[in-house]
């Protein structure tokens, strides 16, 4: 495929407007709570992006594969149902292998059932569209969250607590900004990634 035919084709603009055009935080304002609490060190937010990644790439294949056998007038509560079976399998997990990022983030494992972009993208994309568009889409949308998700916790940990993924990086005499690992730092640091990006995507459009 030439890269023209590529650029037009449904996958490329699946993907680009996962990442960048219908971007889940910046675009759609969608993930706010996670990404204001889970954010202050690296390794929580790799972790709920893991989580959240698995549950969009689950529920986009399970969604698409019986989309046409989901009633319409039942589909939010089957939603629900699929989005909470694979949220308690990433918890039941987390404790298993990782206690202390469960112990950090656990709380908000379990809001991941509620989390406005799986069930958006449930609803405006996977019951729509083929298996493999619908991964691509859940693919797209959890590394957008991601990079969000881990930029946001690069900076916060640096400056909150002078470390990164828990290895001291500051100098000695470095006062940590407190602020930042509270959640005024994180309301900040959205903000500025909002208004960054939104700046960005009007200059191209």
């Amino acid at each position: 495929m030439s890269p023209s035919k590529f650029k037009s084709s449904e996958g490329y603009k699946t993907i680009v407007n996962g990442l960048w055009r219908d971007h889940p935080v910046f675009s759609m304002v969608l993930g706010i709570c996670s990404a204001l609490a889970v954010s202050n060190r690296v390794d929580n937010a790799i972790a709920m992006t893991a989580s959240v990644t698995f549950v969009l790439v689950a529920t986009a294949i399970i969604i698409s594969l019986l989309r046409g056998m989901i009633p319409m007038r039942v589909r939010i509560i089957t939603f629900m149902i699929v989005i909470a079976t694979f949220v308690i399998i990433v918890d039941r997990f987390l404790k298993a292998f990782f206690p202390s990022i469960s112990t950090a983030i656990g709380p908000y494992v379990g809001l991941i059932i509620t989390n406005c972009i799986i069930m958006g993208r449930a609803e405006a994309f996977y019951i729509q569209n083929n298996v493999r568009l619908s991964i691509l889409d859940a693919l797209a949308n959890g590394a957008g969250y991601g990079y969000t998700l881990i930029s946001i916790a690069i900076i916060r940990e640096l400056l909150g607590f002078g470390s990164l993924l828990g290895i001291r990086i500051m100098p000695e005499g470095w006062t940590n900004w407190v602020v930042m690992s509270m959640a005024p730092g994180a309301f900040f640091l959205v903000g500025i990634f909002i208004w960054f990006t939104r700046t960005l995507a009007k200059q191209e459009s």
